[in-house]
């Protein structure tokens, strides 16, 4: 019996009778971070990272959370269970189970790439390792977080010239949190979607140190609102939300950006191509850094991508799983379905 199975309600471990980011609600739930696809209501307690908890208590409501830090083991019925970051998310993690001898690295979500605030992502030496593989295509390569940063606020000034707002369309948990730095440095008040204001506030609560932002209400001054730069998830696009800001430009900031014509296919004026997941060098550096005797490769383009590591010397497995795109990824399918039109397979 392997030490983890694909079962019908997640990732799950029989030694220690606990699941990994179940998709039903099961009695012990150990989750690798707060994203909606990972971490969902109904389980009867919820073993977390502690920077999820406060993120977790906010979306699920009152419940049984315990709370970890990284690199802190504990036992659940002999088996070892460990966090390490992820980079992904503020409190994501990555979970080492060892039992017997045999270890396995659930890694949820992650990014090679510090972005200051997720925790730095730290390979883990394993003899199975499960990873995402979202962007698990060559055409997906990222260029370093501050040449985007400044792609952005030279875009914001722009706009400011012109008299315009700046509207960012920033998933309310992850990306939204990473703007707030190089925002701050070209406006003095960033507003927010009620969506980013709840999740900010639950941060702040819980002790963190990030750039001050002002919630978007029907009260909000229409002055205040001109030429302002404002952070909202996706499931405002389209909307009479978006109105009371006009003049305005819209600019995605999604990894999806990094496809021909996916701007076009938003109708945005703008995309920052700024993921909070591996792009296909760090999925393979990631990979190759556990040194795992098979790599299980879930959501996303897993059957590209786990053929390639197969096709050069690594054993691979594709897993269909529920993992995917959070709430507010939702027009990022549309992106990914141009894909084979406009680049062509792996």
């Amino acid at each position: 019996m392997p030490l983890i199975e694909f079962s019908d309600k997640g990732l799950y471990c029989p030694a220690g009778d606990f699941y990994i980011d179940p998709w039903q609600g099961v009695d012990r739930a150990v989750i690798t971070h707060a994203h909606s696809d990972h971490a969902r209501w109904g389980s009867k307690s919820y073993l977390c990272h502690r920077d999820s908890q406060p993120l977790l208590q906010q979306r699920l409501g009152p419940n049984h959370y315990q709370p970890v830090g990284w690199n802190e083991p504990l036992y659940l019925n002999g088996v070892r269970l460990t966090f390490f970051p992820a980079g992904h998310i503020i409190g994501s993690s990555q979970i080492r189970v060892e039992h017997n001898g045999e270890i396995w690295v659930v890694s949820g979500d992650y990014k090679l790439e510090n972005d200051g605030i997720s925790g730095a992502f730290e390979p883990v030496k394993c003899h199975n390792f499960i990873t995402e593989s979202t962007f698990g295509l060559p055409i997906y390569k990222w260029k370093p977080q501050q040449e985007i940063y400044s792609g952005i606020k030279a875009w914001i000034q722009r706009n400011q010239a012109a008299g315009k707002s700046s509207i960012l369309i920033a998933y309310s948990l992850g990306k939204a949190q990473r703007l707030l730095q190089p925002l701050s440095e070209v406006t003095e008040k960033i507003f927010v979607h009620g969506a980013v204001y709840n999740l900010h506030m639950a941060l702040v609560n819980a002790g963190w140190k990030l750039p001050p932002v002002e919630k978007v209400t029907p009260d909000t001054p229409k002055a205040e609102l001109k030429g302002a730069v404002v952070i909202t998830p996706g499931s405002a696009e389209g909307t009479p939300w978006l109105r009371r800001f006009a003049p305005y430009e819209i600019g995605v900031c999604s990894g999806w950006m990094q496809v021909r014509g996916a701007v076009r296919r938003r109708n945005a004026d703008a995309g920052f191509i700024l993921s909070d997941h591996a792009d296909w060098d760090g999925l393979l550096t990631a990979c190759k850094a556990t040194e795992a005797e098979c790599v299980y490769a879930t959501h996303g383009f897993q059957a590209a991508f786990s053929r390639y590591l197969r096709e050069n010397g690594i054993q691979a497995r594709e897993v269909k799983t529920e993992y995917g795109d959070d709430e507010e990824e939702g027009n990022s399918r549309t992106d990914e379905q141009g894909i084979a039109n406009d680049e062509g397979n792996v």
